[in-house]
């Protein structure tokens, strides 16, 4: 079995967000980069399925060079082999384009990504890359179980859960429940090393969207405390200030 898994190059969750350039480009001054959490929980899926040599592990990330230490990381995780894309990854429309040409004729089984990347929480990516490929898509997967040629996979929907199989190639977006994320240890640190980083070329894709401006969350407001006991005050408050009865 191959498997293909879409990394993306996060801030880390305690970043300080800040923008420049009139807000219309995000501040990377002094800011750490990890490997996306969610596609984490895909590459560790990827590497339990290939386990025992039932496969192999490769990952991909569209990015500079800056990304080369991420996706390290994900070599020292286990993955057996990376591709870095040379290229800005300017929107999820251009990111999909060339993970799919990149996948065309390399006969993966399968392609993982996460849910969603923290940045920018789109959930758009897995979506896209199946529709380059003539591929079914499966969004925000819970469980992930392959046997053969077929795959059960577990979502969650209002109510309850679905559970449906897929025969062939498809690509599926990954979220927690999947699996556990996994440390890397020395030995993996240290063969991280030596494993083959391929740097391709983009393909051109269209622009199809534009940043006009970034803006940061309104700061949070003063809290009040009411009494249990003053109920009406409670009321009042609601309706003359927070507006929401």
């Amino acid at each position: 079995m191959k498997i293909l898994v879409c990394i993306s190059n996060v801030p880390d969750t305690t970043t300080k967000i800040t923008f420049t350039n009139d807000n219309t480009e995000f501040n990377t001054a002094g800011v750490q980069y990890i490997v996306n959490p969610y596609d984490e929980i895909a590459l560790s899926r990827a590497i339990e399925l290939t386990e025992g040599g039932k496969g192999t592990v490769t990952v991909i990330n569209v990015g500079e060079a800056a990304n080369d230490p991420t996706i390290r990381k994900a070599l020292a995780i286990g993955a057996d082999d990376a591709i870095r894309v040379n290229a800005a990854p300017r929107d999820a429309y251009f990111v999909a384009k060339q993970i799919a040409e990149y996948a065309k004729g390399k006969d993966f089984n399968l392609i993982l990504t996460g849910r969603e990347s923290i940045d920018y929480n789109g959930n758009q990516v897995a979506a896209m890359v199946g529709e380059f490929l003539d591929i079914p898509s499966v969004s925000i997967i819970k469980k992930l179980a392959i046997d053969g040629d077929t795959a059960t996979i577990e979502r969650e929907i209002e109510g309850g859960k679905e559970v449906l199989t897929v025969s062939g190639k498809f690509i599926a977006s990954c979220a927690e429940g999947v699996a556990e994320p996994k440390i890397p240890n020395m030995r993996g640190i240290m063969s991280a090393r030596t494993k083959p980083l391929n740097v391709v070329d983009a393909v051109d894709a269209e622009e199809v969207t534009k940043v006009i401006k970034y803006e940061t969350p309104a700061p949070r407001g003063t809290v009040k405390l009411i009494p249990a006991d003053q109920t009406e005050s409670l009321i009042d408050l609601l309706h003359s200030e927070a507006k929401v009865i």
